[in-house]
């Protein structure tokens, strides 16, 4: 009898086209390590200020200019935050690696910094990850785990600001911006205040879902 042989190993190619990383679902870190380092100069999200790329799969169900809520064909949610203002300030990342964390690690890549942190919640993964003064959290099912920090890693490394917008709007003082119950630079194991941003945020998309279909039936 034929034994069959799982590969414990997939082959993402990007939308660039021209490179291939291939992902190992057992080791975080060696996949960290793989995609932080690769340089990607494609973009298909622009705001004032900045821009990024957002892969294939994954769709936008809120946006507003630094928050944005995201979605992907697993139904995995991503709550990104883009600190525009600490970028423009340059604040330090002084970030502390967690022991009892399932996985954490500070970042230092491309001159860019950030870390990685993930914790083992009801037999979930809160993932906390930060780079390049943007930070992206999900809570998910171990089986999507390694997918989100591709998709993360996707949107985080492509962050590109532009110095000239953001000195004439925050040099200015008008600079409309939100900000949300944690801190950027600093971690939370518990998950609840990330938990508390998700209640906000999905009480005001039905909301919003509300008005839609009031509007749908004046009409």
């Amino acid at each position: 009898m034929k034994k069959l042989i799982v590969l414990l190993s997939i082959v993402v190619v990007f939308a660039t086209g021209c490179s291939i990383t291939r992902i190992d679902y057992e080791d975080v870190e060696k996949n960290l390590n793989v995609l932080m380092s690769k340089k990607v100069n494609t973009y298909n999200v622009f705001y004032d200020g900045y821009k990024y790329y957002l892969p294939k799969g994954v769709q936008f169900l809120n946006r507003d200019d630094y928050n944005a809520i995201l979605k992907d064909k697993k139904n995995n949610r991503y709550y990104l935050y883009v600190d525009a203002i600490s970028y423009y300030h340059k604040i330090e990342n002084a970030y502390k690696e967690e022991k009892n964390a399932y996985f954490s690690k500070k970042i230092e890549k491309n001159k860019k910094t950030g870390y990685l942190q993930i914790d083992e919640v009801d037999s979930k993964y809160f993932i906390q990850f930060v780079y390049n003064y943007a930070k992206m959290e999900a809570y998910v099912d171990k089986e999507n785990l390694m997918d989100v920090l591709v998709n993360m890693c996707s949107v985080l490394r492509t962050i590109q600001f532009n110095d000239v917008v953001l000195d004439s709007l925050i040099g200015e003082n008008i600079l409309d911006y939100k900000e949300e119950d944690y801190t950027l630079f600093k971690a939370d194991s518990s998950k609840e205040d990330f938990l508390d941003v998700v209640e906000r945020e999905e009480t005001e998309l039905y909301k919003k879902d509300l008005e839609d279909e009031k509007i749908d039936l004046d009409y």
